[in-house]
């Protein structure tokens, strides 16, 4: 493979090992994590999407697609890996509550312009997300316990498939490759873009509050009792935070409610009875500032997370989460699940049902003195909770070392495989965790 031939085949920039921008265009959104990618292709638009499949196709080279980097495992080495950035049209449909959004598009602008019409979809806690990528991988949005993983609210997919063909699927036109997109990851067919279902959105209460981190046992408490009945529509989480020093631990809650303040209040009252708040800045807001709730990083960072499915917060969970500094740790992060989530229908998409009612999220820096102290603390962490964790993880919080068999019930998994073999026989595409492994 040249640059020249490459470049014939597609509008799009192509860079190659040795090309000024190459090591940037070609970086995982995890600092440190490596991608020793033969060429990147930034595609101008779906037909580019179409001319490089065909040209991978017949020259039996494998492509990656990563709209943005997220998620990405190091697991490229010799692919060609196709940047979508570019395809990040928003086209909403007010009266049908409908958006077509290319696959490239970031969340941040597509509940600016569906917030503008009093609709948002699905969005998780990151403003800079691409929506394909999540979708692909199920999506855990703010609003999954009201409605679901923010696959289930795909109504069609427009990809490139393993031949080179530009495709609408649909429940209709293709139940089994729609069932595969809808949360099975990237290794059936190269998205361009998707309608997506919006709701309609008359009220949004969220922020965040801080308390100094001689209060994590209370907040931690008061999230074991809000949580035991919450309704779908409203959503907790809470961090124990370790700032790099000489910046003391701080504890935090985040919300959002699809409701009023007043209801949102009187469901969050535990919360409300801890004293010594340093911060406060829940409101009524535009669903355009979810992403500054949870307050992540909007550029590329040295992640080191671990995530785990936890089967309840008991006082043991309460004791192994909270008796601990966090250092080595930069954020213990545990998120309410269930709802929606709970229920869902394993035949709409390959996410499935959660029976699991809370995510952990363990996160570090990969950063120079912390290599193996972090992963040291994290195994330790998981240890202590012992057979409360489950042993699944959502797809899109897998990490480098973990695999797609982590994500799916062994029926799912089995499918899926079936799927990537009838549909990408020259395995063509390669996701961040393949499903073949």
């Amino acid at each position: 493979m040249t640059s020249e031939n490459l470049r014939d085949v597609v509008r799009g920039r192509v860079l190659l090992p040795g090309d000024s921008g190459f090591a940037e265009a070609s970086g995982a959104w995890t600092v440190g994590v490596p991608q020793p990618v033969s060429a990147v292709v930034e595609a101008e638009d779906a037909a580019d999407v179409a001319a490089l499949v065909r040209h991978a196709r017949d020259a039996g080279l494998t492509i990656a697609a990563q709209p943005s980097g997220h998620g990405a495992s190091g697991d490229v080495e010799g692919v060609i890996l196709l940047r979508t950035g570019r395809l990040d049209g928003v086209e909403v449909d007010p009266a049908a509550r409908v958006a077509r959004v290319g696959a490239g598009a970031r969340w941040g602008r597509v509940l600016a312009e569906t917030g503008a019409h009093g609709l948002a979809g699905l969005a998780g806690s990151s403003p800079v997300v691409s929506v394909g990528g999540f979708v692909a991988g199920g999506g855990l949005s703010w609003f999954s316990r009201a409605h679901g993983w923010a696959a289930d609210s795909v109504r069609a997919f427009e990809v490139v498939d393993a031949g080179g063909e530009q495709v609408r699927v649909t429940a209709e036109s293709d139940a089994d490759l729609f069932w595969a997109l809808r949360g099975g990851g990237g290794d059936f067919a190269l998205i361009t873009a998707v309608e997506l279902e919006l709701f309609p959105l008359p009220l949004l209460y969220g922020g965040r509050l801080v308390w100094p981190g001689e209060r994590t046992g209370e907040v931690f408490e008061a999230f074991r009792q809000v949580t035991a009945g919450a309704p779908g529509e409203l959503s907790v989480w809470v961090n124990r935070v370790q700032p790099p020093p000489p910046a003391p631990a701080i504890v935090t809650m985040d919300v959002t409610y699809l409701g009023s303040e007043e209801e949102a209040r009187d469901l969050l009252a535990p919360f409300e009875k801890i004293g010594g708040v340093l911060s406060d800045n829940r409101s009524i807001m535009d669903v355009a500032r979810l992403g500054g709730i949870a307050d992540e990083p909007v550029d590329p960072s040295p992640a080191l997370p671990r995530a785990e499915l936890l089967t309840g917060v008991d006082d043991a969970v309460l004791e192994a989460l909270t008796s601990e500094p966090v250092a080595p740790l930069l954020n213990l992060h545990v998120r309410h699940l269930g709802g929606a989530l709970a229920k869902a229908d394993p035949a709409g998409g390959a996410g499935g049902a959660v029976a699991e009612p809370y995510l952990l999220n363990l996160l570090g820096l990969r950063l120079p003195g912390l290599a193996e102290a972090v992963p040291a603390s994290q195994e330790e962490i998981v240890r202590r909770l012992g057979e409360r964790v489950s042993g699944r993880k959502p797809y899109t919080f897998l990490v480098p070392s973990e695999d797609a068999a982590q994500a799916f019930p062994a029926e799912t998994l089995t499918r899926l495989r079936e799927i990537k073999k009838s549909r990408d026989p020259g395995q063509v595409f390669r996701a961040n965790f393949p499903v073949l492994g």
